[in-house]
């Protein structure tokens, strides 16, 4: 056995683990897929442990693959960089650069910059994935994501872009016929439309100036796992959500939505972009980065 690592069957290991697909691999890499598959036989010879089960409908990772598709995808990316630093390309970003995103955010806020982004940087391209699920970044292959929470320590790189605000919010007509509350406490009599993507999604987290904290689970008549999902009913007059700004924000500046309890806010969130561990990273990654730090920062 060489003393060198298989560098190229760590590369093109990582890239078969990042679109499941050993044709995509192929593909992307512009190798024939028999050259692909060899590599990763090597390596796994070279191992001694099988890295993917196989069959016809489906590629996943073994207890061996998972383990090691980190440090590959690492090695990758590093190797990717370090060729753009050394080259022209690290003036002009080229490749894609795959994303993630919440749905709601993605559609509202993420996709309306995009347009400028791909004008300046006309190589680049962009997969994008909105789910309000939250994904395994290095598992799963993704460059950068967006997140809107109050993040967990993790291994993950964050970068901090902004302070999102949450709103109690109803229909005007809700708040005639159930009244409107005047503490927190008081939601406990209100039918809750509740969001599901965050801990302890039946518990609302309050605060306000002087310390003083509350909570409260309404009752719940609709949970979703996203929150565009609760607009048509909120607005429908069925109960009370507490929303982010860039959902319930057009309807609240159009009076088809009031938000109450204005003096106490809800447990602090924040949109950040999140990226995997390690460096270099290539300029298509950095440059989007740096874009979306600039835009959606505001």
């Amino acid at each position: 056995m060489s003393k060198l690592p298989d560098l190229e069957g760590l590369a093109v290991f990582a890239k078969v683990a990042e679109l499941r697909s050993f044709a995509a691999a192929s593909e992307t890499l512009a190798m024939s897929k028999a050259t692909v598959s060899k590599a990763v036989t090597r390596l796994e010879l070279r191992l001694g442990a099988r890295l993917f089960n196989r069959t016809s409908r489906r590629l996943a990772l073994t207890d061996a693959g998972q383990a090691l598709v980190e440090r590959a995808s690492r090695v990758l990316a590093e190797a990717e960089a370090a060729e753009e630093e050394a080259s022209s390309q690290s003036a002009a970003p080229r490749g894609l650069v795959r994303m993630a995103a919440p749905m709601s955010l993605g559609v509202a806020s993420l996709a309306p910059v995009l347009p400028a982004f791909l004008e300046a940087y006309p190589d680049v391209s962009i997969d994008l994935h909105l789910s309000d699920a939250t994904v395994d970044l290095i598992g799963m292959g993704f460059d950068i994501a967006l997140r809107v929470a109050d993040l967990p320590d993790s291994s993950l790189v964050a970068r901090r872009l902004r302070a999102v605000q949450r709103h109690v919010v109803a229909a005007p007509a809700y708040w005639a016929a159930h009244g409107r509350p005047t503490h927190p406490a008081d939601l406990a009599e209100h039918r809750g439309l509740t969001y599901g993507h965050q801990a302890s999604p039946e518990t609302w987290r309050f605060q306000r100036a002087g310390g003083e904290e509350a909570a409260v689970r309404p009752r719940s008549v609709l949970r979703a796992n996203n929150g565009d999902a609760l607009l048509p009913p909120l607005l429908a007059g069925t109960g009370v959500a507490m929303l982010p700004d860039f959902i319930v924000g057009p309807a609240l500046a159009n009076g088809r939505l009031e938000a109450v309890l204005t003096d106490w806010s809800a447990a602090p969130i924040a949109l950040h972009l999140v990226m995997p561990p390690g460096g270099p990273r290539p300029a298509r990654v950095t440059v989007l980065a740096d874009y979306l730090a600039k835009t959606l920062g505001r």
